[in-house]
């Protein structure tokens, strides 16, 4: 579920399967205390685990935490906020709305479907 982190802002990832929580820090320019934290506060952010508690970050957990960078920090979300919309329980409002838009449509082209019907 990831969403639209600016693909032009985005910083390259390396082409590598892990990576350390230092380097994940530099790359998503957060703090490496920070991305402990975060790792509470979001349940989809679970680094692998090695030798002496080590942490691991793969491509994926990285991109995440650019979209969790980008919600916190260029959005304006809290925490809260911004784990409601990886979870996607905002998504559900989305998705109600759009219901509501495309049964506005079909009611609209049933009735200039009749419309043309006429004779």
């Amino acid at each position: 579920m990831l969403e639209a982190t600016n693909i032009s802002n985005q910083p390259e990832i390396p082409n590598k399967r892990y990576f350390t929580i230092g380097e994940v820090s530099d790359i998503c320019v957060v703090k490496s205390h920070v991305l402990r934290y975060w790792e509470q506060e979001f349940p989809s952010l679970k680094p692998v685990k090695r030798r002496g508690n080590r942490r691991y970050y793969q491509r994926h957990d990285v991109l995440l935490i650019l979209q969790i960078r980008s919600l916190l920090y260029d959005q304006g979300y809290t925490i809260g906020g911004a784990r409601q919309k990886l979870s996607g329980e905002s998504s559900k409002q989305d998705v109600s709305h759009s219901q509501q838009i495309v049964q506005q449509m079909i009611k609209e082209l049933d009735e200039v479907l009749s419309i043309i019907k006429k004779p």
